[in-house]
């Protein structure tokens, strides 16, 4: 049995590796500066971290050629470097200890405390909003990144990371007891918590309605705004389901991909060539799945390229349908021809371009609204009721059967008659009434797809119309407030018993007047457009203190969240950070590599006498781990 190694202890090693004389004449200036680690290696850490970089590879012991990716950088740089920051360097080099993962973890622990002790202050007293996502990574575990959206100091909106928990067996109390153990380790208290929002496409979705609740019962004033954007995402998908032609449409797309992807291995030089420009376009990295809901944010992308695409995906299944030694890919590969060739192919494909399209581009829209969204969602939510309405209209039919019976004349493909009988191309004509083709492509499948959004996308949106977020949208400040409503913005007040008291509601009424007369007259205010606009200039010109229930009132409108951007950020950087070069490390240290290279820019503020002014042993915040694998 190996002895385990004791904490080391920074800044006595330092002290050594550095060679201070440890006399009464030596001065502590002279000492503390002796004592600080070398700029390079901090550098060298601070590039691996901001970089998301391993700092170890495979198999890399004390007497390989190789021992590891920032040991070597290390000495590569003490080999080049002039002056005392090279002795120092070389001197620390010398002593194992100083790249041994214990070191590393200790360094890499104090850039994660100190990054996050950054953003603990930054928020201060602020209140704030809860952000969470629960999806598997890539090791195959529950993770719940909780991320906090407030304003800071200067007026700006701002959301950090604030932990990621690994949750086994996720239910609304294990949710909420995570999120609530982030808080602690923290030292923040439900108290200040005035907003919630959660990503509606991931594994929380099912417990939404619960833990919604259990929070709302610890913070009344934690009012809960659906992410817009997954919002319209999931009101696509519930209409999709509902269709058979759409469901058959993307498992023939699946299907395409696993058979255009298999006969690559086997082809010719020629159908291999065709087959990758297909593969490249279609993106088989991120296939279709009718079980995904998440996955329908692809579809748009892999619909516009099939249809671009499409004559060099009928070569090449025609030659593997061909090609008598592909075997059983032959087989499927005409099936698919069949399917591929047919009207209702080309008609579904250029409808779901249509209304894909049509949804990304509100989707990317209502992202944009994240940081100034209230008054510019509703308005957007309004018009697209109406642009949804008309786009299942005569006109848009007769223009919309035109486009596809032009690409099928171009294709050689055969037009049904609109008044022939219906002729199911995958299924039995059994499993079909007899209906009129006008019937089956315009009624069951033209108009029932937009008709499905428009009552879905009413249905999801009722809670916008609510009063909450219609008093909210009253202190929109473009073109001079004209969304300004006193009445809205005193009811507002009141869904926050506890930022405002009596006395505050009272004087209100007169406080808005105030401030509202001051900004119409002030040109500083004239050319702002939004929430965080205003509330920035609130700050620069001082009015903030002038105003100070006001502002209050608009920072409670700021810190709600209408997108989850930002946890959905978190788990992009775990797909970089969590790679095959760590796939055993320990939980504490993913998280705190993960903290630096996502909150890079907190991390470049770090001071370097911050990191090793602490022992390793004696951590005043713990961190709350992910789970590595």
């Amino acid at each position: 049995m190996k002895k385990k190694k004791a904490a080391v202890d920074l800044k006595s090693l330092w002290e050594r590796t550095g060679k201070v004389p440890k006399t009464a004449s030596t001065s502590v200036p002279a000492v503390a500066a002796a004592a600080a680690p070398p700029s390079s290696l901090l550098r060298c850490l601070r590039f691996f971290l901001q970089q998301g970089l391993a700092f170890q590879g495979h198999g890399e012991i004390e007497e390989s050629l190789k021992e590891g990716v920032f040991p070597e950088l290390l000495k590569w740089l003490a080999e080049h470097l002039e002056g005392a920051d090279k002795a120092v360097l070389e001197n620390g080099l010398s002593d194992p200890q100083i790249t041994s993962p214990n070191m590393l973890k200790d360094l890499v622990s104090a850039c994660a405390r100190e990054t996050t002790r950054r953003i603990v202050r930054d928020l201060g007293e602020e209140n704030f909003a809860i952000l969470a996502c629960l999806l598997t990574d890539a090791c195959h575990n529950e993770q719940l990144v909780v991320c906090l959206r407030y304003v800071d100091k200067k007026g700006r909106v701002v959301e950090r990371l604030a932990g990621i928990v690994n949750v086994e067996n996720p239910d609304a109390s294990t949710i909420k007891g995570a999120i609530e153990s982030v808080l602690r380790d923290h030292s923040l208290s439900w108290s200040r918590v005035r907003g919630q929002g959660y990503d509606g496409v991931g594994n929380i979705r099912d417990h939404v309605k619960g833990l919604k609740k259990l929070i709302t019962d610890e913070s009344p004033s934690a009012h809960y705004v659906h992410c817009f954007a997954q919002e319209l995402q999931l009101a696509l998908v519930t209409v999709l389901k509902k269709i058979d032609a759409c469901a058959d449409f993307f498992e023939q797309i699946e299907f395409l991909l696993s058979v255009l992807e298999t006969s690559c291995r086997k082809a010719q030089m020629l159908l291999v060539a065709e087959a990758q420009q297909v593969l490249e376009g279609l993106d088989p990295k991120k296939p279709f799945s009718t079980k995904d809901d998440a996955g329908y944010g692809f579809h748009y992308k892999t619909t516009i390229r099939i249809y671009v695409l499409y004559p060099t995906i009928r070569s090449v299944l025609i030659m593997i349908g061909e090609d008598c030694t592909q075997g059983m890919e032959a087989v499927k590969a005409r099936k698919l021809l069949a399917y591929f060739e047919s009207f209702e192919f080309v008609f579904m494909t250029r409808l779901l371009f249509n209304v894909l399209g049509y949804t990304y581009d509100l989707s990317r829209r209502f992202r944009i609204f994240r940081d100034d969204f209230i008054a510019n969602a509703i308005d957007f939510i309004g018009l697209s009721n109406n642009e949804l309405y008309t786009l299942c209209g005569n006109d848009e039919w007769d223009t919309f059967l035109k486009d596809v019976t032009a690409f099928c004349g171009k294709h050689d493909i055969k037009v049904p008659s609109m008044d022939d009988i219906y002729e199911p191309v995958l299924r039995s004509k059994g499993s079909f009434r007899k209906v009129k083709n006008i019937h089956r492509y315009r009624v069951k499948i033209f108009t029932s797809v937009f008709d499905g959004q428009f009552q879905e996308f009413n249905d999801r949106f009722d809670e916008v119309n609510a009063d909450f977020l219609l008093c909210a949208a009253s202190l929109d400040p473009a073109k001079s407030f004209y969304h300004y409503d006193k009445d809205k913005l005193l009811k507002l007040a009141r869904f926050y018993p506890k930022d405002f008291s009596r006395k505050d509601l009272s004087q209100l009424p007169i406080l808005l007047t105030r401030f509202i007369a001051d900004m119409r007259e002030d040109e500083r205010f004239r050319d702002v457009k939004s929430f965080v606009e205003l509330s920035v200039m609130l700050v620069e010109t001082k009015k903030s203190l002038k105003h100070p229930i006001v502002y209050k009132l608009l920072k409670l409108v700021l810190v709600l969240p209408i997108a989850t951007a930002s946890v959905e950020r978190v788990f992009s950087a775990m797909d970089l950070v969590m790679n095959k070069l760590r796939n055993r490390v320990g939980k504490q240290l993913l998280y705190d590599c993960l903290v630096t290279f996502i909150e890079r820019d907190v991390f470049m503020q770090v001071k370097d006498e911050a990191l090793v002014s602490f022992p390793s042993h004696c951590r005043s915040v713990k961190l709350q781990g992910a789970s590595g694998c």
